[in-house]
């Protein structure tokens, strides 16, 4: 099942047979697991503290000593934060109350059988347990000394995380310099993992490979049993989303427009396609000069099959080409089309096609009229008309041409 002995199980219910029951199942399949059992009818009701800490796994009973004080029981160590596992034992109606009181699995006490019981519970073991190996990485924070060890660096704070990754500002000590520090963590035994392991270790090739004043500057790669990170240039001016939120003058939406034609232009003079032009991806360094970031989803174009096969979408909604949001092939004019809708939001502060949902969105970009500009800002209408054609073949086919346009 994929769990080691030694688990510990706690088991609280108010009838001594079913408790007796439950460590008999647990035992058979794990001889080495440690069980405990609490009896809340004559020991008295657990304290609101109670965090059921080092356990791996709680199995309540729906016999709490009243007839709504399993649920309520459930609810109150559900909403616990890092509460372990909790299998709720409940009667015949009482399944959809206990999924939303936040048990992460229910079982009819009078029809437990073993085998089902079992895979159950290592199911969930083993999901908690990948959870806690995400968390420990990067859900922590750098008081609790939680982040991965690199040998190196000196964590300075995390900038962001995901499922599979976290950003931390990081100190190198053998250059007194400030990087941002991409972390990924691997696990073998998950196929997406493994997935995003090799596009992390693609885009560190990929970025490397290019010289640019307006691409992120990569320092340093690692690797190790079950992480590894890329430590690159630390940009301090935050990114363009914050810009634009902020508003930007015509002058610098053209500035910014062109430095990032010239990043567009290397990346795509080496055969690669960013695919996730946004405005997150785009950050500024402390002179205000743009660096474009992240190229998690990029691809080489002479590449045949992407490593996460093909026919799937790429990419935010909002920026995604008409033939990127349908899954059609793409070329060096998916990137200009999702550097127009940047220039619009530039100049405009709003996003050119929206809707309620992302297809309805990707709908708009293939179907929707082209987004006009107001009167002031007309002299740039024809670039835009050009870069937002909603066929490939009447966009610029390289990004030099707005560079030129400019």
């Amino acid at each position: 099942m994929g769990i080691k002995v030694g688990i510990k199980v706690m088991i609280i219910d108010g009838q001594a047979d079913f408790r007796s029951l439950l460590m008999h199942h647990v035992t058979t399949h794990w001889p080495d697991a440690i069980v405990s059992a609490y009896d809340p009818t004559t020991a008295g009701h657990l304290p609101d503290e109670f965090s059921g800490a080092g356990n791996d796994i709680v199995l309540l009973g729906n016999d709490q000593g009243g007839d709504r004080e399993g649920i309520d029981t459930l609810r109150r160590y559900a909403q616990s934060p890092g509460f372990p596992a909790l299998i709720y034992f409940g009667e015949d109606g009482e399944e959809k109350a206990a999924v939303k009181a936040g048990a992460d699995a229910f079982i009819r006490r009078n029809a437990i059988r073993h085998d089902e019981l079992i895979v159950g519970l290592s199911d969930i073991l083993v999901a908690r347990r990948r959870v806690a190996s995400t968390s420990s990485l990067f859900s922590g924070d750098l008081e609790t000394g939680i982040h991965p060890p690199i040998r190196g660096y000196r964590f300075l704070k995390k900038l962001s995380a995901t499922e599979h990754s976290a950003v931390y500002l990081a100190e190198r000590e053998s250059a007194d310099r400030k990087v941002a520090l991409k972390v990924l963590r691997q696990d073998l035994e998950d196929e997406s993992s493994i997935a995003a392991f090799e596009r992390f270790l693609q885009e560190y090739e990929m970025i490397a490979e290019i010289d640019h004043p307006n691409i992120v500057r990569i320092y340093d790669l690692g690797v190790a049993d079950d992480h590894s990170h890329i430590a690159m240039e630390y940009l301090e001016g935050g990114d363009l989303k914050a810009r634009i939120e902020t508003g930007m003058t015509e002058p610098e939406a053209v500035r910014c427009l062109g430095e990032i034609a010239g990043a567009l232009g290397a990346i795509h003079e080496t055969g690669i396609l960013h695919r996730d032009l946004k405005p997150g991806n785009i950050m500024f360094r402390s002179d205000g000069s743009v660096a474009l970031i992240d190229f998690g989803l990029a691809k080489r174009m002479r590449l045949k099959q992407e490593i996460t096969g093909g026919g799937e979408i790429f990419g935010t909604p909002y920026y995604m080409s008409p033939e990127q949001g349908h899954g059609g092939d793409t070329d060096e004019r998916a990137d200009i089309y999702s550097l127009g809708v940047l220039f619009y939001e530039m100049l405009t502060g709003e996003k050119p096609y929206r809707a309620d949902t992302a297809m309805g969105i990707i709908y708009k970009h293939a179907h929707a009229p082209l987004p006009l500009l107001k009167p002031c800002l007309s002299r740039y209408q024809a670039l835009i008309d050009t870069m937002l054609a909603k066929k490939p073949q009447d966009r610029p086919s390289t990004a030099a041409e707005i560079e030129e346009w400019l």
